[in-house]
């Protein structure tokens, strides 16, 4: 199995740095282009919406695919989009080639999540999962502050050119180390009837909202640390690479919880985000306070992805490829979200402060529809139970 994870785990840390190596180049970006911050940060939001778009029509379109050649052909999508990235003269450009990288986002990141749960051991597929989405969260340790570093040195497009080197070796590295493994081909008429199902649609709103809330406040930390805290810019890549520490701990962490007891997990660990963004509206200013935020936004922000993951997974089983890739699109309908609330609060003139607030705000209600979803499953079980009471 570790081969083939290997091999997905970095074609995720390739995607994990384009899409988040903007935080860092916000300010970069947006002077060079002659845009406001606001207008720069919703290159997130343009990425964010080509995912929730694009997964589903990529997912359909390449559902009588095997899975391998699909992976393939989503990665080679992906080193064209970066190409046009890094060859942008201007920021309507810039904008529709991220909307172009971003398409193979979500049915990339389906169809890897089926090929690692169908490689796992019987028991460990949501780990598994979290092995590969690891590479999402690396890229935060390692590929979003060297990106940061290398386009604040180098221009914002040579951290382009540095990705589209990123997406070639992650090709290479499917083609020789994942296996081409038997999955039944994906039928759209049984995938689409899942979703006539209340608990898939939960299930996809608790990732939105569940998440949304990390990317209103991620959006904007560079310039929030730099205003608030008064870090210099060139301190901007070790506080990312506290981000992506922290968010990589917080994904292996979330898949094993999320082995263990789902629901509770979730539950627990939205609570705990909840109270993070509180205490961090508060003390942002400080330093080391905004520096173990940080961390800690990373560590208790991505513990959900796993868990999110695998409920919606788990409530769509017959349509596996569907299930995982509309739940990617929910992440970063989440993300999209996220980020053009915090461009609109800081737009309409309220203070970075204001935005980890609004964060908070966000996961209560992704905590509410957990809350609700794991009531009508035990609702559910009780109903089944009594069903076959009565049948003995």
């Amino acid at each position: 199995m570790r081969l083939p994870i290997f091999a997905l785990a970095v074609s995720a840390f390739a995607i994990g740095t384009t899409e988040f190596v903007i935080m860092g180049l916000v300010p970069d970006v947006a002077g060079d282009l002659g845009v406001s911050i606001p207008q720069a940060g919703l290159l997130i939001s343009g990425y964010a919406m080509g995912v929730v778009i694009g997964g589903p029509l990529l997912a359909v379109a390449t559902s009588q695919l095997a899975r391998k050649h699909a992976l393939l052909w989503l990665m080679a999508l992906f080193v064209v989009g970066n190409l046009l990235c890094a060859l942008a003269p201007s920021y309507s450009w810039l904008m529709t080639a991220r909307v172009i990288t971003s398409l193979s986002h979500g049915s990339f990141f389906g169809s890897a999540a089926i090929v690692a749960a169908h490689l796992a051991p019987p028991r460990q597929s949501t780990r598994a999962i979290a092995l590969m989405f690891s590479g999402l969260t690396i890229a935060n340790i390692i590929g979003v502050p060297l990106g940061t570093l290398l386009g604040q040195n180098f221009g914002w497009r040579a951290t382009f050119w540095a990705v589209v080197l990123l997406g070639a070796l992650a090709f290479a590295a499917i083609a020789r180390l994942v296996p081409a493994v038997n999955l039944p081909t994906a039928r759209l008429g049984r995938e689409l009837r899942v979703l006539r199902q209340t608990q898939v649609w939960l299930a996809l709103a608790m990732t939105v909202f569940g998440f949304g809330g990390v990317f209103t406040v991620f959006t904007f930390i560079t310039p929030m640390l730099e205003h608030e805290a008064q870090f210099a810019p060139n301190t901007m890549s070790i506080l990312l690479g506290l981000f992506g520490l922290g968010a990589t701990v917080g994904t292996l962490l979330g898949g094993r919880l999320a082995d263990w007891k789902l629901m509770p997990a979730l539950i627990v660990l939205m609570l705990t985000l909840i109270m993070l963004y509180l205490v961090f509206a508060y003390a942002m200013h400080l330093p080391i306070a905004a520096m173990i935020g940080v961390f800690a936004l990373g560590l208790f922000g991505f513990s959900v992805g796993p868990g999110l993951q695998a409920r919606s997974q788990q409530q769509a089983r017959a349509a596996p490829l569907l299930a995982s890739t509309l739940n990617q699109s929910a992440f970063n309908l989440g993300n999209a979200g996220g980020a053009f609330l915090g461009a609109h609060l800081l737009a309409a003139g309220h203070s970075y402060p204001s935005l980890p607030l609004a964060a908070a705000v966000v996961t209560v209600i992704g905590l509410g529809l957990t809350v609700l979803s794991a009531k009508l499953e035990r609702r559910a079980t009780t109903r089944t139970l009594a069903v076959c009471g009565d049948a003995n």
